[in-house]
């Protein structure tokens, strides 16, 4: 079997900020992954070009959807996202063929009580696991939170959140069990302040209505910037949360290639 990326159809776009879009692709049927995980996109080659620029890209959709979404940053200059940015409905996207990443149900010690902790895109994962029934399964309460630097970015998140009342597969599931909890760092807002802010000064719990951090209830996930991530996962182990991975399930894990 070939390992060489499938091509897909661009089925939908939509541009948030001068910095943020979504985008949605066909499924092969073939294709199969976690809810959670990451897989590599990318655009053919142009005519100067030896091979096609693949990046590691979260997969926003849940594991059941029979098309793929996305959430991308725009960097003018980025190799990739300059061109992917400018994408149409009917357009081509590069898939490759190996789904991977630690953000998955399966990588965390069963608990009471799911952190989600994301910034700016960061947010994708979490997008596909809020979709997924097995997280309302798992869990008697998810507590997804997205920090970004003004209100504008958080509208993706916002409009999911609110959408999946309607869902067919989680809309029951939901109630009772899911928090959207937003700060931003540039703008006014209810809670402001970096995720770790809100962490050490106890206004994240407050606003949630929850205890601080706690190794025998808790369980988190982090995804986002390096320096996020960094900074969070080292906050998260001075409560007794250990790390863990696909073949040593812990109290936390982090998304280990993400860059956006």
């Amino acid at each position: 079997m070939s390992n060489a990326p499938t091509e897909e159809k661009v089925l939908e776009v939509e541009h948030y900020t001068d910095r943020l879009f979504r985008f949605k692709i066909s499924r092969p049927r073939s294709f199969r992954f976690r809810s959670g995980e990451f897989i590599m996109i990318g655009l053919p080659a142009l005519p100067d070009q030896k091979r096609p620029i693949l990046r590691a890209y979260s997969v926003a959709s849940p594991s059941w959807d029979e098309s793929l979404e996305f959430y991308s940053i725009k960097v003018p200059d980025g190799p990739l996202t300059s061109r992917l940015q400018k994408i149409k409905t009917g357009d081509t996207v590069l898939l490759g063929r190996k789904p991977v990443g630690t953000l998955v149900l399966d990588a965390l010690l069963p608990g009471k009580r799911l952190y989600m902790f994301s910034t700016g895109t960061g947010l994708a994962p979490f997008a596909s696991l809020i979709r997924d029934p097995e997280t309302y399964e798992r869990y008697d309460e998810v507590i997804l939170t997205h920090t970004c630097r003004e209100a504008a970015e958080l509208n993706y998140g916002l409009e999911l959140v609110q959408s999946l009342k309607d869902d067919p597969l989680v809309g029951e599931m939901i109630d009772g069990k899911l928090k959207h909890i937003t700060s931003l760092t540039r703008e006014d807002h209810p809670l402001k302040g970096r995720i770790t802010t809100l962490i050490e000064n106890g206004k994240l719990f407050d606003e949630a209505g929850v205890p601080p951090l706690n190794p025998a209830e808790d369980r988190v996930m982090i995804c986002g910037s390096k320096d996020m991530i960094d900074d969070t996962a080292k906050l998260v182990e001075t409560f007794g949360l250990k790390e863990g991975s696909n073949s040593q399930p812990q109290e936390f894990v982090v998304e280990k290639s993400f860059v956006g």
